[in-house]
């Protein structure tokens, strides 16, 4: 019995692959299989999950969008809607040519009626719009008696029924080369067309009195 035993022990090369697998061993094999398994279906299901939740964004975003043409297509622009209105609205007739010249023609002035008995500064066209009598004083700023004939004919007025009108004597040379004025104080008295009447000058006593004097 003892050699029996010991024939069987003696034999070193063969190691436990050599024989078939035990029931442990298969155990094992069957829940290492299954748990590589239940990891591959994790993964799988996982990736199934994270799929379908981005197909649920991008579906509820292409709806938002779609919601949000729809009311911008169905709500009007406030820039549309004047140009509209402002199509449907009948544009006023325009204005007889005739009519529109004839408004826009100024109307031709003539020089203001001018009272008697008054004291004015010189202005072409004067003579003729004045009636009564009427006299050319050729004043300057510089000389002392033209400017005393000034003050009185200021502070006492013009003579009735005469209108004095107020003649630069450096400026208006051609009214002075026209009644042959070659001194201030100079009264040209004229007509209504700007004749020239008579003329005197009152240089020694610069005073409406004597102008008074010397109307013709």
């Amino acid at each position: 019995m003892a050699r029996r035993y010991q024939g069987v022990r003696a034999h070193p090369s063969r190691n436990r692959k050599d024989f078939p697998p035990s029931r442990v061993d298969r155990v094992a094999t069957v829940k290492q299989e299954g748990g590589e398994n239940s990891r591959r279906n994790g993964s799988v299901t996982m990736r199934t999950r994270i799929t379908g939740i981005a197909a649920l964004v991008v579906a509820g975003g292409l709806v938002l969008a779609g919601c949000a043409s729809t009311e911008a297509a169905s709500t009007p622009s406030a820039s549309s809607t004047p140009a509209m209105s402002d199509a449907s609205t009948p544009s006023a007739e325009p204005m007889a040519p005739e009519e529109t010249s004839s408004s826009m023609e100024p109307e031709p002035s003539e020089p203001a009626a001018v009272a008697e008995g008054a004291y004015l500064d010189y202005s072409d066209g004067a003579i003729e719009a004045t009636p009564g009598q009427k006299a050319l004083f050729f004043h300057a700023s510089w000389c002392p008696q033209c400017r005393a004939l000034d003050e009185d004919l200021r502070a006492m007025g013009a003579p009735d029924d005469l209108t004095v009108f107020k003649v630069d004597y450096d400026s208006r040379t051609d009214l002075r080369q026209k009644y042959g004025v070659t001194l201030q104080t100079t009264v040209v008295f004229v007509d209504d067309d700007g004749e020239q009447i008579s003329s005197s000058v009152l240089y020694e006593d610069p005073s409406v009195d004597s102008l008074v004097a010397a109307i013709p």
